[in-house]
């Protein structure tokens, strides 16, 4: 581009003038002390002002000297004088320099203006980025979240081959990955990895934790791979971040074999390896591998490290999953002793355990241990222990450990309620399950649908139909929606009182409430039309439940059979038991069938009954 000549005349400089007569006036670097102090200038203030006009200087000064379009006629007329613009040779002496531009960076106020300076130094052929001006720019730079600008800053740094403080570089690389800036992660690690050296080893280290954080593991694996192809030396928080990603990723062998690599640095043993054995136990844990586990813990005593409650905690839950019961008990005493228990998981692992293995009563001897640990037993952990009781020493042992419990302080949730409820109602004890049920209810626990279940279930077994309907409208009022179990239940109890209305009442309200009834749900309203000798409703409800793609049982069977009998459709009745696809039917099924083909007179489908099926002797 051609440049135009500028004459040394009073007209030119009075035009020079003129091109910056709308600059402010700045005010002196060094004010008087005689002047007033509510007219003194901050220093924050001279800052901006001198670094706008540093700026200002470098985007226009070169302007009058380029070849304008629309000049005045004093400048076309000018004689082409060759003489040094003063311009020209005051544009690189504005003077940036790295000093200056960490001291905007130092400054709240100044600091927005800090790399539109530095980008403009850049145009300086004397000027070099420093280490301490890279540094201070990367973090005016993440704390303003301006990442198009960290990317200039970045490729700035490839250039120059400058790198900021190992720190920085680890919170850059951090800061990336936290806000999904994978392409400028991915670009420093590129940078730092071709300098290697301290800053390398700490940026790989922070990006494989980051991408922990954001479960991201495979991502943390191929990190470490770079690193391994450039012969990075990895610290101890690389190790312990690629072995929990392989231990989330379902590689407990890689795990092991990285464990291996940790435990030969320099490093090992010192106490901060505890947290890469609780990880190396965990990986183990979660693979099933109990033994491995255990193992890991020795040889970590071995070497004079001494085991934290997370390592004691993967190790016993994973020998109680594997039901290694002589083994957990040991590790679990001494994790006792060493005070090293905490975790409500693996207290309820334990508990599993022993009731598999039919040893309840050692379930209460861990509810006391949490609870002199100061632990809430967990309505789970409470309603394992009191269904462990049911299963493997029946009803009323239920109810002497529940009362154990309630005894050393455990509070029950609506789960271990509606346990003791059913448990109540299987023993007949009508008197205590409403009383259990009044004390969760007072306690705000009032939308449990498994405990009105039972209520209404146990009502409707001693016929007692107004409490039942009663707590149905209660469940309801409580924004308790019922469940294809409670409607079980009151079709029951009407079909077994003979109130065939009540039931087709309940039915409509379930097919109002879209609730899916199952095959207790059709067997119950077939029932109760049948008693109530509505045959033809039967049939409909019936052909409804094959439609929908019911399966028969011997119950719906045998209702069926009296159906088709009293309705003379035997056609109809040799179909269904086609359809059964079986050859031996109980004793009370078959000879339903039997005697109502003989009472018909159908002598032919009884050979055929006798033929093609078989009856089972009931077990007393």
């Amino acid at each position: 581009m051609e440049v135009l000549p500028f004459p040394a005349s009073s007209s030119s400089t009075r035009v020079m003038a003129k091109c910056y007569s709308d600059w402010q006036s700045l005010p002196p670097l060094h004010p008087s002390r005689r002047t007033p102090p509510q007219s003194q200038t901050s220093v924050s203030t001279i800052k901006r002002q001198l670094a706008s006009f540093v700026l200002h200087c470098s985007r226009s000064c070169a302007s009058p000297l380029l070849e304008p379009k629309n000049l005045p006629n004093e400048f076309q007329a000018a004689p082409t004088t060759t003489v040094s613009p003063p311009l020209l040779e005051a544009a690189p002496k504005l003077g940036i320099s790295n000093k200056f531009i960490r001291g905007l960076c130092s400054d709240r106020q100044t600091e927005q203006l800090a790399f539109e300076c530095y980008r403009r130094a850049l145009l300086q052929p004397e000027f070099r980025p420093e280490k301490k001006t890279a540094n201070a720019l990367t973090v005016q730079l993440l704390r303003a979240k301006q990442w198009d600008s960290l990317e200039l800053l970045v490729e700035d740094f490839r250039t120059y081959g400058v790198l900021p403080e190992k720190r920085t570089c680890a919170r850059l690389v951090a800061s990336c990955i936290k806000a999904r800036k994978f392409g400028l992660a991915e670009a420093v690690l590129g940078v730092v990895e071709a300098k290697k050296g301290a800053p390398a080893v700490m940026a790989f280290s922070s990006a494989m934790l980051a991408y922990n954080k954001l479960h991201m593991y495979r991502r943390t694996v191929l990190v470490y791979g770079q690193a391994r192809v450039a012969r990075l030396p990895l610290n101890a928080d690389a190790y312990r971040a690629v072995m929990e990603a392989c231990g989330a990723l379902g590689e407990p062998d890689m795990a092991a074999s990285l464990f291996k690599l940790y435990r030969s640095q320099k490093w090992y043993p010192s106490d901060t390896c505890v947290e890469a054995y609780a990880i190396i136990c965990d990986a183990l844990a979660k693979a099933g591998r109990a033994r491995d586990a255990l193992q890991c813990l020795r040889e970590m005593e071995a070497d004079g490290l001494s085991p934290n409650a997370a390592v004691y905690s993967s190790v016993i839950g994973a020998l109680a999953d594997a039901r290694e019961t002589a083994a957990a008990k040991e590790v679990y005493r001494q994790a006792w002793e060493n005070k090293m228990l905490g975790d409500p998981d693996m207290f309820l692992k334990m508990i599993i355990m022993h009731v598999e293995a039919g040893a309840v009563e050692d379930t209460i001897e861990v509810a006391k241990d949490m609870r002199q640990l100061g632990l809430r037993v967990t309505d789970c952990i409470l309603s394992t222990i009191i269904n462990g009781f049911v299963k493997k020493r029946g009803l009323k042992p239920a109810i002497r450990a529940y009362d154990k419990l309630a005894f050393i302080g455990c509070e029950p949730g609506q789960v271990t309620y509606a346990s003791v409820i059913n448990v109540y109602c299987r023993l007949g004890r009508s008197d205590r399950a409403e009383s259990v049920f009044s004390e969760m209810i007072d306690r705000g626990l009032d939308k449990c649908v498994v405990a009105y279940g039972n209520m209404i279930s146990m009502y409707g077994k001693i016929r007692r139909a107004s409490e039942a309907m009663k707590l149905l409208a209660l469940m309801k009022q409580k924004g308790c929606e019922p469940n294809v179990f409670v409607y079980n239940s009151l079709l029951d109890m009407h079909g077994r009182l003979g109130n065939a209305k009540q039931a087709e009442k309940i039915w409509k309200e379930m097919m109002r409430r879209k609730v899916q009834p199952d095959r207790i749900s059709y067997t119950a309203i077939i029932y109760a039309n049948n008693r109530a000798g509505e045959l033809d409703r039967c049939m409909e409800l019936f052909q409804e439940f094959r439609e929908t793609g019911g399966k028969i049982d011997k119950t719906m069977a045998g209702l069926m059979v009296g159906v088709f009998s009293k309705c003379s459709r035997f056609n109809e009745l040799i179909e269904l038991l086609k359809g059964m696809n079986v050859t031996k039917m109980d004793r009370r099924l078959y000879m339903t069938v039997l005697r109502s083909l003989r009472d018909a007179g159908l002598e032919v489908h009884v050979k055929w009954l006798q033929s093609n099926f078989t009856f089972m002797e009931e077990k007393t």
